[in-house]
């Protein structure tokens, strides 16, 4: 739980972590007071960690075991409705593997979907399909060095749904068949996995790992495993693996939902109560010592890779239980790094600071050591800079700790958090709950509720002195090292030597002790007299109701149930990019820049200091009719969610700093795309979709070196000050309350336009030219990486939106075709993909595609399938189980995206202006469960032909040089013929 989070990061994450019940006095707790150089602590087969703790479990969860060791955890969750998450946790991952067996627990993870006793290969997927599961969103799994988890989240609770989950869950655990033939089929997939996460990140990952845990066993075993293994390995050494370590005292299975509680642990001791275990039992590795050193270097010349370093002590790892005491130990860490934290990112939103980003952070490593890191993201070539300013920053830290009003910052937006968490615990959702259990398991935490952790945290930092804290964050700074880790997409002058030279210098540095800050008021609480409405109606079947002020603000409300405590705002200024200039890319890049440079009479990091106390969000995005501002609040904060919105609409800071900081990170993204087959795809994909239109391009490496805040200020200053403006609220607030907070706000604004000035013309943008051959786009990753990519076009969604659903089933059916060509039967990719769309804003225009990632060798098949089954679908009827395993999943999602306020906050937008939305809402459910066989044929007869066809291709570069993105100006250029 907190332990495995550690301090430093997302504070967000601590809300359902923070531990429970009364502490220990401060006195009692002295630095450092860890277990170290023993085996973790184990409890026996089918006990839970509160039977050795002095905390105390969630009461509403029921943990119980089975006589055969089997763990389960069920929880009743009767919101929302009927649905429910079931989540599979065997105690094993790739560090139990062998030299043999590297790669075999991911491997046996895949194996799961693919026979058993009692399904069929191939079977489990339809079965679930048929029930409103989806592949990849709703039935899923995953393997890490030490656990492996298996997870289905149910629309529906009826017994059918329930019986046919429990029984696959327990087919995987103890009776998979693990057939030669289906063995040899999935190889391919996990290939493509292997290729898929091999990216420069992720070799940069793998290298520091090896360096900071010399000598251990954890480097030596990623759960992907090694590519030879994966080749070879026989369908006799994964039944080994299974045998061994697939066993009921390793596994522990997680039900929340809507259900009674005591027929679900009925259900789970009467399925899973047979469970025996044959053979010998799997042994735990011996996971290696943390080795003693002293300060050393490693520099990783990694092209593609974005310039970032890190220093770090490593320690024995933590393997003290979960007790009051350790938690204690853990809150107090954990404010320590906050302000650390805090301290870095004021540097970096500081005019001309010394790296981009940094941050800090300790934490337990899969029981291998505690690893303490102070990490910075740098320009090229200004490593020294931002290794300096790390250095003394912590050495700032611990040697004159934190202050008083430091502290007590934090603690206030802990504490906000933590609030908020218990407000809205009745409404949590399942798969929430579900993971809070899952992320106990690995680090035998305790399980506890919203409540307690408040309480005990209230508890905590009732007499919590800056100096405790202090003592806590600089014992943090202990162990072999400080270690210095580099990686670089060029090499540096000196290499390893010049890093710890310039270590050694920065450390003959004397640092002097933290400033304290001057008070804040907050400078928006007042934008005039508040707005009068003039109109007010609402919309009954869907609970809505729309306001308009006096100046021309439109306010759409839906209170909701759904989450208590929980609102939710979004503000749509001006056109968007139907009001953006055609020949220049438009500003979503740098959109960053906006937020970040806060507001006109308040910095960023002044406002987040004023408002500590206050759960607020502010997003900003381009998007294709707005320019949108958004937000996430409590129902208490509402007022202050809407000022801050307002303030961003009204007076945006647009100050340098922040577009230079923004600016310097994108110095290097070009190279980080064309490092991968992926990245170039998504780099480039969306323009040429919209026929070389320079509104949806990604500005080339000359057009962010020549950026300027002028050019972003100039495209979206005037949307904002001008443009038409709505604010959409939906969640656990009262029209009253809304319309008060918008009146104060948004309706004290000056008066805007009510409708759009944007004519037909502007909603005019042309799909690509069909392609008799791919377009060639070029990547400079592995030379076995490689996309196919198809699109159709089809149309908008008011010229037809019946059709609109029905190509949209077409796609499903596309895809579960795809699945059982390209993965199941021939395992040639992990994933292939499907996208549709149909226009709400762009007049014709709309599209299907289709990609997979394969070796270049397998991009001509991927076309000829493609090809193929676009035919079939054209000539043939699909069957009536296609049809049911296509709308299933889809009419459930959106049943389940129903009862969120996030759904209803896009679904209410723009529906004023447009009314012809509120149709479009009523109908899409009846609509998909309308779509007949004969539907999609039609849709495909209407739109997948060949002679349509747009395609693409993303191959390793063969002359190995660098990929300027001019390379992909032809295609470009061609696509652009077509508007």
């Amino acid at each position: 739980m907190l332990r495995t989070l550690r301090a430093g990061h997302a504070l967000a994450a601590v809300i359902a972590l923070v531990p429970g019940l009364a502490s220990t006095p401060a006195s009692a707790i002295p630095y450092p007071a860890k277990i170290v150089g023993e085996a973790p602590w184990r409890l026996a087969p089918g006990e839970w960690p509160q039977s050795k703790s002095d905390i105390k479990a969630d009461p509403d969860t029921r943990f119980g075991a089975l006589p055969n060791g089997m763990r389960y955890a069920v929880r009743r969750q009767a919101v929302p409705a009927h649905q429910a998450a079931l989540r599979l946790w065997f105690d094993v991952g790739s560090l139990q593997e062998t030299d043999q067996q590297q790669g075999l627990a991911h491997f046996l993870e895949h194996m799961a979907f693919n026979g058993s006793k009692g399904v069929k290969e191939n079977d489990m997927v339809k079965m679930l399909e048929r029930l409103g599961l989806s592949f990849g969103g709703d039935t899923n799994a995953s393997t890490n060095y030490g656990q492996t988890i298996y997870t289905l989240d149910l629309p529906q609770t009826d017994a059918q749904t329930v019986d046919t989950s429990l029984m696959l869950l327990r087919e995987a655990a103890g009776n998979l068949t693990l057939d030669q033939g289906a063995v040899d089929r999935e190889r391919g997939i996990v290939l493509s996995e292997e290729r898929a996460r091999d990216t420069p990140a992720y070799r940069v990952y793998k290298e520091r790992l090896a360096f900071l845990l010399k000598g251990q066993r954890m480097p030596t075993r990623h759960p992907i495993g090694q590519v030879e293994v994966l080749k070879t390995a026989p369908a006799s050494q994964l039944a080994d693996f299974y045998q061994r370590f697939y066993r009921p005292e390793r596994a522990v299975l997680i039900v929340v939902g809507d259900f009674d509680a005591a027929d679900m642990e009925a259900k789970i001791r009467k399925l899973f109560g047979d469970w025996t275990a044959e053979g010998p039992a799997g042994v735990d590795p011996d996971l290696g010592q943390v080795a003693p050193r002293k300060s050393e270097a490693k520099l990783v010349v990694e092209p593609g890779a974005a310039p970032s370093l890190q220093i770090a002590w490593i320690a024995p790892p933590d393997l003290a239980p979960d007790t009051r005491a350790q938690r204690r130990r853990d809150i107090v860490e954990m404010l320590g790094f906050a302000v650390l934290n805090r301290r870095l990112a004021v540097i970096a939103r500081s005019p001309e600071p010394p790296f981009i980003s940094a941050g800090a952070s300790r934490g337990d490593v899969s029981n291998s050591a505690e690893v303490t890191t102070v990490a910075v993201n740098t320009e090229p070539g200004r490593w020294r800079e931002g290794l300096a300013a790390i250095e003394k920053e912590q050495r700032r830290a611990a040697q004159y700790g934190v202050r008083q009003d430091e502290l007590e910052r934090e603690i206030t937006e802990i504490r906000a958090m933590l609030k908020a968490s218990v407000a809205g615990a009745a409404t949590r959702r399942p798969s929430e709950l579900a993971g809070q259990i899952l992320g106990s398991l690995d680090d035998q935490q305790v399980v506890t509720n919203p409540a307690q952790n408040l309480a005990f945290f209230e508890d905590v930092v009732k007499d919590l002195t800056a100096a405790e804290v202090s003592a806590g964050l600089k014992s943090a700074f202990t162990g072999s090292g400080p270690l210095l880790f580099m990686a670089s997409p060029t090499p540096i002058e000196g290499g390893e030597a010049a890093l710890l030279a310039e270590l050694a210098a920065s450390q003959k540095v004397a640092v002097t002790p933290p400033v304290a800050q001057a008070q804040l008021t907050w400078p928006y609480e007042s934008f005039g007299p508040p707005g009068k409405v003039v109109e007010s109606r609402k919309v009954e079947d869907l609970g809505a109701t729309f306001i308009r002020f006096a100046n021309g603000v439109r306010l759409t409300v839906k209170p909701t149930t759904f989450r208590d405590d929980e609102v939710m705002v979004r503000v749509n200024i001006g056109d968007g990019l139907l009001d953006l200039p055609r020949d220049r890319p438009n500003p979503t890049w740098a959109s960053g820049a906006f937020l970040e440079g806060g507001l006109k009479k308040i910095t960023k990091d002044d406002m987040d200091r004023v408002l500590a106390s206050k759960l607020y969000g502010a997003g900003f995005s381009v998007g294709e009719e707005a320019f949108v501002l958004s937000g996430g609040t409590r129902t208490g904060d509402l007022a202050t969610q809407l000022q801050v919105l307002a303030a961003y609409a009204a007076e945006p800071g647009w100050r340098a700093e922040a577009f230079q900081r923004l600016k310097a990170n994108s110095r290097t993204i070009h190279d980080q795309l064309e490092s991968t087959d992926s990245g170039v795809l998504s780099r480039d994909l969306a323009q040429l979709l919209h026929a070389g239109d320079p509104r949806w391009a990604f500005p080339s490496r000359e057009q962010l070196a020549q950026a300027k805040l002028e050019d972003l200020q100039g495209q979206i200053a005037p949307n904002l000050a001008e443009g038409p403006l709505e604010v959409v609220i939906v969640g656990d607030v009262t029209v009253e309350q809304a319309t008060q907070a918008v009146a104060s706000t948004f309706g004290a604004l000056p008066p805007r336009p009510l409708q759009s000035q944007v004519g037909a013309e502007a909603r005019k943008v042309a799909f690509p030219k069909p392609t008799a051959e791919p377009i060639q786009l070029t990547h400079k990753g592995r030379a076995d990486q490689s996309i196919g990519y198809v699109a159709w076009p089809t149309a908008d969604f008011w010229s037809d939106p019946k059709r609109a659903r029905q190509t949209a089933i077409l796609g499903e059916v596309m895809r579960l075709r795809l699945v059982e060509q390209l993965r199941e039967a021939e395992g040639a990719t992990y994933s292939p993909n499907i996208g549709y769309t149909h226009s709400l804003v762009w007049t014709g225009y709309g599209y299907m595609a289709a990609s997979v990632e394969v070796p270049p060798e397998k991009l001509q098949p991927f076309f000829e399938a493609v090809s193929k089954i676009a035919a079939d679908l054209r000539t043939n009827p699909i069957s009536a189980d296609e049809l049911a395993r296509a709308k299933n999943p889809r009419v459930e999602a959106i049943q389940r995206a129903r009862v969120t306020n996030q759904y209803w906050l896009g679904e209410l937008s723009f529906v004023q202006a447009d009314p012809r939305r509120l149709d479009n809402t009523r109908t899409l459910i009846p609509e998909i469960q309308a779509v007949t066989v004969a539907d999609v044929q039609r849709a495909a007869q209407a739109f997948l032909k060949d002679e349509a066809a747009f395609k693409l291709v993303v191959r390793p570069d063969p002359k190995g040089v660098e990929t300027k993105q001019a390379a992909t100006a032809p295609a470009v250029a061609a696509a652009a013929a077509a508007r």
